[in-house]
């Protein structure tokens, strides 16, 4: 009886090789490949896989899922990957890999199997994601083991089977794109000096060529989840998002070139693009920081943002410190109701307003007009008791100098 395994199928350059690579030790392959919002046409996945030597293909539309399940809860958390990377890639990991296990226990696969390399960070995310809903099932990674030693290796074993793929020498970027983002790197990007090429770029406008008008975008939130554009409602998250992407993308908005630091201890030169994750996440910031209290707010911010993006990064989703801290958040994301503006412009994202009926700004408090209500009496002897330590302290080194 053959050996049978569920692989994570992309449809790119590794994976298509990977089917043929297993199917000729034996494997029997059936590949699973998650819409996630790629933005591709996927009706030609079951065959493309097949024609690599897959002898069962699953694709499934996890649109939905992935942006409530998994893109609203890193964005209730603020979290950026080394206060840049918005984890686009890293938040799709966990959700393949329990539907990976999901199939594996309803096929009757003793293996899945994914196309990471071993010195990526998707490794661990698939590895521990699976081990932690099952410890049982085994995972291959053809990729750490096998004899290609470049992609230019791959492409032409790919070509020898006659396996389409996207790839070429001319521009062998690797690309993985999703609602959330785009990840790229390979190729002339190895170079951390060298400008991205303009081809690397796959879905914004180069700012330099953006509209020359200015574009306000009105973003509505309804504790803590984003409902609306402009005044239009959507029901569904994945939507919103989507169109978030194209408004953002058509005015250059949402690149991020960076030497990020990986798992594995080496430093590697990525782009993303995330427009619709980045106007979300100025959006958001905006908002908490009008319906929460200091005290709240500065414990949000020095707690929680790194440490979520860590555990998004470093594959550990289904771990109870990720739901603990969902937990609080979600606590916090009550209050997150109103509306902030944003202006797009030729690649910058500028917060112009914000408005909630949660809202702690007190007009009376703060202006300076004849309006005011504060009690300047009070600042006065605030000041004297918050300054004690810092006169006490500056006696004592008076007396010491």
């Amino acid at each position: 009886m053959k050996k049978r395994v569920i692989l994570a199928y992309s449809g790119g350059l590794d994976t298509s090789v990977i089917v043929r690579w297993l199917t000729e030790r034996g494997y029997e392959v059936i590949t699973y490949t998650a819409d996630v919002g790629q933005g591709e046409e996927l009706s030609e996945i079951p065959e493309k896989a097949r024609r690599a030597g897959a002898v069962e293909t699953i694709v499934e539309d996890l649109r939905e899922p992935f942006a409530r399940n998994y893109c609203l809860p890193t964005l209730r958390a603020l979290a950026l990957y080394e206060a840049k990377y918005p984890l686009s890639a890293a938040l799709s990991r966990p959700l393949i890999a329990e539907r990976l296990v999901h199939y594996a226990e309803k096929l009757g696969a003793d293996f899945v199997a994914h196309g990471s390399t071993g010195k990526g960070n998707d490794q661990v995310r698939f590895e521990l994601s699976v081990w932690a809903l099952n410890p049982d099932l085994e995972v291959l990674a053809p990729v750490r083991s096998w004899e290609f030693k470049s992609r230019e290796e791959q492409v032409e074993y790919a070509r020898r089977y006659d396996i389409p793929v996207k790839a070429t020498k001319e521009k062998p970027y690797s690309i993985d794109r999703n609602l959330w983002g785009v990840s790229i790197e390979c190729g002339p990007l190895e170079d951390p000096w060298l400008e991205p090429p303009e081809d690397a770029w796959q879905i914004t406008l180069e700012p330099q060529k953006a509209p020359n008008e200015p574009e306000l975008v009105v973003l509505g939130f309804e504790e803590g989840t984003p409902v609306s554009i402009n005044g239009k409602r959507y029901e569904r998250l994945s939507e919103l998002i989507e169109e978030l992407n194209r408004l953002g993308a058509r005015h250059g908005v949402g690149r991020i070139d960076m030497l990020e630091n990986r798992l594995v201890g080496i430093k590697s030169r990525e782009l993303y693009e995330a427009p619709g994750a980045l106007m979300l996440y100025e959006a958001y910031r905006d908002l908490l920081s009008a319906v929460l209290d200091r005290f709240t707010y500065h414990y949000f911010l020095t707690h929680v943002p790194q440490q979520y993006a860590k555990l998004v990064y470093e594959g550990l989703w289904f771990t109870p410190l990720r739901e603990a801290l969902d937990a609080f958040n979600e606590q916090l994301a009550r209050l997150a109701t109103g509306e902030v503006k944003l202006r797009l412009y030729k690649g910058s994202l500028q917060v112009l307003g914000r408005r909630s009926p949660n809202s702690l700004y007190v007009e009376e408090l703060a202006t300076y007009s004849e309006k005011d209500a504060f009690d300047q009496k009070a600042g006065e002897l605030f000041t004297k008791v918050w300054g004690l330590p810092l006169k006490v302290l500056g006696r004592v080194r008076r007396r010491k100098a």
